[in-house]
Parts: structure tokens; C-alpha cells; sequence
């Protein structure tokens, strides 16, 4: 199972073991920032079903931990994203080294079935059947929607004394670059706001603990991207605060989702700012509503304190992925295929 985050993969394989604990089925997980030789021993030690990002099965395959040749299934997850975040390269190297098509399960999931998506689907599958499901409106009732028009250089001030104001128990900031994120972290951590960011530059071990910490009330404010926050399941979220409105209208739905699960009640607050206004129509064509205005007044507008930087990688640190050269290998391929793998099921069977 493939999945174009970590944070995804870490949801799906927790689904999977709730869903097969009582199968027998052994489950292993492969993401890539922390636990090489620890996700390593685990597969190695016999698993049925390997859960994972691109480039950390890849890596496991290189070292022949074991055998795509002796796959049976195949599921890709959030196709279209692997598009975005340009592991598309990747997913093929894998596709090409799997059996063929008509050997193997093949199962494609994607929130939109653009073009790309349906070439990759009609090239790596055996004459796939596309099953559209319609979108799951998002109940409104629930959530108390705004949107606020503020100038470039207000929105700092008015989100942070949106936050003074309101006091939110639990509240996620979206922001659609990671530079926003930062920005939002330093001025939070300089006007007392107790904040967690995360975001593709921190490190999986620390995030993995910012996101407990949140859970458990140690944070009030949780800032990411939509990418970063793809795959969390985070209960009890009170507000949701849009500091930019999304370029995609679904991903507006994804973020208030956040809020209001389990029949309780939420808020959203959205900036519609001089660079993302015109996002705005495009969103209220697909919830079927306007969303009520809220003025921006000077009482809202916080005086703000100096940002205080936070502790971040070195760019020269950030690990950038290498350009895709077409051979990951590392070696004869021809030896690599012909491997078989190191573990077997409890049937008998091997492994994938």
C-alpha cells in the first residue's frame, strides 16, 4: 500500500491493524525520516502486508530486504497527490518492477481523476473499472463559518487576536506555504501563544511528538499545510482558522472537517485576503452557501509583540530529493528480481 506521506501511511497502517487484528495478516510500516534499521528488522521478520511511502520502499528494496516479483496486490492512495508532491517517478520505478498487471490486485484511489491519473491507471492496470463516488457534503449545521477580508499585513494581527479573543481549547492554523507557517510559528511564540508547526522540514520523530503533545492539550494551536496535515486524525479540534483560503475548493471541506466530529460544534474563520480572494466564489459554489462576512476591527487587530525565530533545519539539512535518474537500484536489476524474500508467511506463502 502506497501512500505520499508519512503521516498517511502512519494512519492507514493503524486502520489496518483495528481492521485485521483478528486475520492473522502481519502488518509492517515504511516511511522514511526516522527507524530505518528498526522498520527494517520488522519486515524482514515476516509481513504480509507492507504499508509505506515511495522512496523509503524503494530504499528496502535496493538492499533486497525483499522481492516486488513476489507482490500479489497493489493499492495506491491519493494518486493525484502523488502528482503534486512529485513522486510520480518513483511510483512508476515500483510499478515497473511489480508483475504485470493481470497478476496482481490493482486497486487506485484519488480524490480527482485528472488526466495524468487515469494514464498512470490505463498503463499500470489490467482494464481497470472506475468507480466515482460523490462527495460527502460537509454538515454546516455544525460549524459557525466567517470569512474576514483583511489587508496583506493584517492578517498576523488580526488571526493572533483572533486567538486572544476567542481562546480556542484546540485549533488548527492552515496555511498554503510553508514560509506562512513559519511565520505564524515565530509571531506565536513571541505574543505567548503556546504553538506546534509542522511541516516537510521537521524532522518525523519530532513531529510525531509535537502531534502527541497537541493531543494532549499542550498545545493551543496546531499550524500546517494541507499536505502536512493529510492522514491526522485529531479529535476535539474547537476552531479552524483558513490564514490563506485554499487554491482547491474540496481542500476548504478537508480543513472545517476538522472541527465538529462527533456531533459536537466547531468554528471556522477564514481570511480572504488580496491574494487569495479570488479562491473564495469557487467555495461557496461547492458547500451551496455564502459564508456569513465578519469585520475586521481595530479592536480584533492585535498589537504585536516581536516574533522570536524558532529552531529550525538548516537548509543544507533540509534533505532535497535527488533528481530521479531512472536506475535506484544500484546494481544488476536482472539479480534483484530474481531474489526471493527473506521471510515467509505463517501459510507458508512469501511474503510482499
Amino acid at each position: 500500500i502506497l501512500a505520499p506521506t508519512r503521516e498517511l501511511a502512519i494512519q492507514i497502517a493503524k486502520d489496518a491493524e483495528t481492521l485485521g487484528k483478528d486475520t492473522g495478516l502481519r502488518f509492517s510500516l515504511a516511511y522514511g525520516g526516522t527507524g530505518f534499521d528498526k522498520q527494517k528488522r520488522a519486515i524482514e521478520k515476516g509481513t504480509d502486508i507492507l504499508i509505506g511511502t515511495p522512496g523509503r520502499i524503494i530504499d528496502y528494496w535496493k538492499q533486497r530486504v525483499f522481492n516486488l516479483k513476489r507482490c500479489q496486490g497493489l493499492i495506491l492512495d491519493e494518486a493525484d497527490r502523488m502528482f503534486d508532491l512529485g513522486f510520480i517517478n518513483d511510483i512508476r520505478f515500483l510499478l515497473r518492477r511489480l508483475p504485470k498487471p493481470d497478476k496482481r490486485l490493482n486497486m487506485l484511489f484519488s480524490a480527482t481523476l485528472s488526466h495524468r491519473v487515469l494514464e498512470l491507471a490505463y498503463e499500470h492496470m489490467n482494464s481497470p473499472e472506475k468507480v466515482e463516488i460523490k462527495a460527502q457534503a460537509v454538515n454546516t449545521k455544525k460549524i459557525q463559518q466567517w470569512v474576514y477580508y483583511p489587508a496583506n499585513n493584517e492578517k498576523i494581527p488580526l488571526l493572533i487576536g483572533l486567538i486572544h479573543t476567542l481562546q480556542p481549547f484546540r485549533s488548527i492554523v492552515f496555511v498554503n506555504t510553508k514560509r506562512n507557517a513559519e511565520m505564524i510559528d515565530d509571531y506565536c511564540r513571541g505574543n505567548d501563544i503556546k504553538a506546534a508547526m509542522i511541516s516537510g522540514d521537521v524532522r518525523q520523530n519530532k513531529r510525531e511528538r509535537l502531534l502527541k503533545q497537541f493531543e494532549k492539550g499542550q498545545y493551543q494551536l496546531l499550524i500546517a499545510t494541507d499536505v502536512a496535515a493529510r492522514g491526522l486524525h485529531i479529535n476535539e479540534v474547537s476552531h479552524v482558522f483558513n490564514f490563506d483560503l485554499p487554491q482547491v475548493e474540496e481542500d476548504y471541506v478537508h480543513r472545517i472537517g476538522r472541527t465538529a466530529r462527533a456531533g459536537a460544534s466547531g468554528e471556522a474563520h477564514s481570511f480572504a485576503c488580496e491574494d487569495t480572494a479570488f479562491f473564495l466564489s469557487p467555495i461557496e459554489a461547492l458547500i451551496e452557501m455564502q459564508i456569513p462576512m465578519a469585520t475586521v476591527s481595530s479592536e480584533l487587530l492585535a498589537e504585536l509583540k516581536k516574533p522570536i525565530k524558532g529552531e529550525r533545519r538548516s537548509p543544507q539539512h533540509r534533505g532535497k530529493k535527488p533528481k530521479f535518474t531512472g536506475n535506484r537500484s544500484g546494481g544488476n536489476q536482472k539479480r534483484h528480481n530474481n531474489r526471493k524474500f527473506n521471510s515467509k508467511s505463517r501459510s507458508g506463502k512469501p511474503t510482499s
